[in-house]
Order: structure tokens, then sequence, then C-alpha cells
């Protein structure tokens, strides 16, 4: 079969996106391209960002390939699945300009995983993945009967057909990724790196997926949630071929990048900076000198509140004090240059409170930001506590809520975000 997989050419004008703007490897495109070939199908996999294509040029090229099936991504890339863009505006119109010259579409990504109709109706999509995606886009590859595929979403006529449970991948022994040399010489991008003059190119790497914690705003229920750890050699592997691509900075997209001595100590021997996202409180001051001898060069950890009693309404499950974190996150900042700590917006944290909890970190080299305010996504506890189940309006009462709730945003969100009908528009075909 002849497959096309498609990261569309991204646009955030009037949106509520909190992941970074610039081009990223399209991670989950990456691990369904090796499956299919290594099933022998052939692959045309695209990326509009990193080939300067826009969604009309993308689709004039997967029709002259003329696929059996285009799979197409709802959002930039698995690093930013859990703060993906609410719109899909973006896939839309790709397969409003693919006008049915790709075979079978599919849509994969966070928005068919936890709201497959709606998903469907706005893209006009044949088929949703519900969960990480890669094997099921294999599957439905491989398969002689398409509507028997486990972990999918379709419409049979009006009604809405769900085969299985949410998909979580084996993950563990994922072979390393290659990608295309235009593509990493086009990646010119260090994401979340401040520090420094950026020198070599950049990319991501998964070294783990999910996240044993259950944070009350962590959008990861229905995807990327059941906590595994990637074979260690294939990561380093994936890593010594990006190296020798020129690549000097990774950013691992983990959810949650947990202390492991191998995958670090494999590190100190490699000539490579690198970024990561984390907890704190999991780490220890040994740990941390190793983190820093091994070549990272940016933390963002998640503290979100700054009282007992506002972690403990986020389900943070913390067991360190405020003044124990500030000491940790201090001592981070002995070993990596530039070390972050997240804050949420929390009524049990008092303005006076925070400001000099800033101060103190920022005094210290830390940065310490505006505390955000809190995005209920459809795949969020949060969102479950306030209204239920994701039913066929949850990304517009989400978002609804959210704009009625705040006048300011984020450190990165200046402008006032559209509401989502308006930001889709005609563009999808469900409005």
């Amino acid at each position: 079969m002849k497959v096309a997989l498609v990261n569309p050419a991204w646009t955030y004008e009037g949106s509520i996106y909190f992941g970074c703007r610039h081009p990223h490897l399209p991670l989950e495109l990456g691990y369904s391209k090796a499956l299919l070939e290594k099933a022998g199908h052939q692959v045309l996999m695209l990326d509009g960002q990193l080939q300067g294509l826009d969604n009309g040029a993308l689709a004039d090229a997967v029709a002259t390939f003329a696929p059996d099936m285009t799979v197409v991504t709802t959002a930039p890339t698995y690093l930013f699945w859990r703060c993906a863009q609410p719109e899909l505006r973006v896939p839309a119109e790709f397969l409003s300009l693919l006008a049915g010259r790709g075979g079978r579409t599919v849509a994969v990504g966070p928005h068919g995983s936890s709201t497959p109709a709606p998903t469907l109706r706005k893209l006009g999509a044949d088929i949703v993945v519900r969960g990480e995606c890669e094997e099921i886009v294999a599957a439905l590859a491989d398969a002689s009967d398409w509507t028997a595929v486990p972990s999918t979403a379709w419409f049979d006529g009006d009604r809405l057909v769900t085969v299985g449970p949410v998909h979580a991948s084996s993950f563990i022994e994922h072979a390393p990724l290659v990608w295309p040399g235009e593509w990493i010489r086009a990646h010119q991008h260090h994401h979340h790196r401040f520090e420094a003059v950026q020198t070599g190119f950049g990319a991501e790497v998964e070294a783990s997926r999910g996240c044993p914690y259950t944070c009350t705003f962590c959008a990861k229920i229905d995807f990327r949630d059941k906590y595994r750890r990637r074979n260690v050699d294939h990561v380093l592997a994936e890593i010594d071929g990006l190296i020798a691509e020129g690549v000097g900075y990774v950013y691992f997209v983990d959810e949650i990048f947990l202390p492991q001595k191998p995958l670090l100590e494999g590190l100190v021997e490699r000539n490579l900076q690198f970024g990561i996202q984390t907890r704190i409180d999991l780490w220890k001051p040994d740990l941390l000198e190793l983190l820093g001898r091994a070549g990272c060069v940016s933390i963002e950890a998640g503290v979100e509140s700054l009282t007992v009693e506002g972690r403990e309404l986020l389900a943070k499950r913390c067991r360190l004090t405020t003044e124990e974190l500030a000491d940790l996150l201090i001592e981070a900042r002995r070993h990596v240059p530039f070390v972050q700590a997240n804050l949420i917006g929390m009524e049990e944290d008092e303005a006076d409170l925070v400001k000099a909890w800033r101060e103190r970190l920022i005094d210290a080299g830390v940065w310490a930001n505006e505390p955000v305010p809190l995005y209920p996504y459809p795949s969020s506890p949060t969102y479950r506590q306030l209204w239920g189940e994701p039913d066929d309006e949850a990304w517009e009462r989400a978002h609804a809520h959210y704009l009625k709730a705040f006048n300011a945003f984020s450190d990165i969100q200046e402008e006032r975000p559209l509401p989502l009908r308006e930001l889709e528009g005609a563009c999808c075909t469900g409005h």
C-alpha cells in the first residue's frame, strides 16, 4: 500500500496555543513511517514547516504520490499533544485542499483521541485514531477490513462507530528514528533553550512516554498516559545518528524525564547538549550533578502551586515543602545553565507569596514564570471534574470557559485569543 504521512503547515493566529511555534520533528509520523516500511509499504512523509510548504503544496505533493491512505496530524508533534491548539483549522484546510486525492483519510492526534465525533465532522476525515497512533496507522495499512482495526472511530451514516479502547503503544522497543538530512538542516531551532548562542542543529527525541502521576491539569488521559521507558540503546543509537547529521542539541519530549542513570551516563560520553521537562522533587543532588555533566542545559520543572493546599487540589502527590522545592531548583541551577519553575494560577497562592518566591528564585538565577491560567483540556481530569466525560462540545466548552474566566493569559500569549467557532469558521466541515 502507498501511504502519505503529513504534518500540515501550522499557523496560530488568534489561537490559544502554549506550545512552541518553531518547526519540530513529527515523532509520531517518524515512528509510523518506520513501522509501515518494515511491513513493506511505500511511504511519503511530508512536513509543512520543515520543508517550507504551504497546505496547498502539501496537498498537491500527496496527490502526485497517489496514496491509498493519507494520515494527517491534528497537533504539530507528540511534544505538544498535551497542549495542542484547540482549533482544527490547519488540518481541515489541508484535507479540504487535498479534495479526495489522497485515498482513505486518517486523522491522528489528541483531538480525535478525546473527541472523535466532532473531529471527524470538522475535518471530513474517514477515520480517526484514538490514542498513540503509530501501530494503529500500520494496522490500518495492513488490514483487509479497516473497519475492524482497534482504537479507531468512524461514521456509519450518522452513527459514530468506535472500535476497541484508546491505544497505548508498546513503545519500549521502538527502533532508532532516521530523519531526512534536509529536515535536520532546516531544524535550526533549539527548543526551550535560552542560556547561550545556539550551535549545531536541533532535534527532538523520546526516551520515555507517559507519566506515573495523575495531576488534575495534565491532558494525557486519552493518549500518552501509561509510563513506559524506551530501550536506552535505541535512544542512544538515535542520538548518535543525529549527532552524525550535525545536531548539537536535542530536546527530550518525555512528559516527565525521570532520573535514569544508564541514559545519563551514556550522554556523558557524547558531545551533546539537551533539554528536559521534569518534576524537581524526583531528583537528588547527586543526580542533578550527573544531569548537568551529561550535557543538560535546560530544565523546565513543574511546581504549579506554592502551597500544600494548592498542590493537593492539583493532585501533585508532592512530598516536599515549598522551601525544599526552592532549594532543589537552586541546586539544579548550580549544574544546569537554565532552570525554569512553572506555576499555575491558583487561588490558594496569595499574590505576595508568589511575588516573594519568584524574586528569591530569580535572584538565585532560576526563572520562575508568572502563574499561568489553567486551560481545561478535554483529556484532563480538570475537565472531567467540571463537566464530566468530553462530548461533542467539549473543546468549545473548555475554550469559552477559559476566555470568560481570564483577562490575562500567559507570558507568551500577549493577544486575546479568538472564540473557537471564530477560529475554525468555515474551514471545518462540521460547522
